[in-house]
């Protein structure tokens, strides 16, 4: 099983919108390949505030990208069919999971990861 990521898992963060009294908030850019049961990264740690564009891409067969707990259910189309962009903010610091929200063969349940917010 080859799973490669393409870039860097992160691009230079941009300043967003400033609350006073608060750090400026960053805009974060993830990109994960999805392949055979799983995703490459399967985690990803950003600051509490941040904002996370993941680009997604398959490197064989459609699969989904649900992030639990949100309204974030997207299918990454099949390789050579483009790529899906998902942008995601969360509200608190903590563990989000993600998974595969497409059946996609026999080690489906394995494909999953999460996102972990800090403070």
């Amino acid at each position: 099983m080859a799973v490669a990521m393409t870039g860097p898992q992160f691009d230079a963060p941009h300043a967003a919108a400033q609350v006073p009294g608060e750090p400026p908030a960053q805009k974060v850019t993830v990109h994960i390949v999805a392949e055979r049961f799983r995703f490459s990264p399967d985690e990803i740690r950003i600051r509490r505030g941040a904002t996370v564009e993941f680009h997604l891409e398959s490197d064989d067969t459609d699969h989904g990208f649900r992030i639990l707990g949100t309204d974030i259910d997207r299918v990454i189309p099949k390789r050579g069919r483009g790529a899906i962009t998902v942008v995601f903010t969360p509200d608190h610091a903590g563990k989000y999971a993600f998974e595969c929200s497409k059946i996609c063969g026999a080690g489906h349940d394995f494909m999953h990861g999460v996102v972990v917010v800090e403070d």
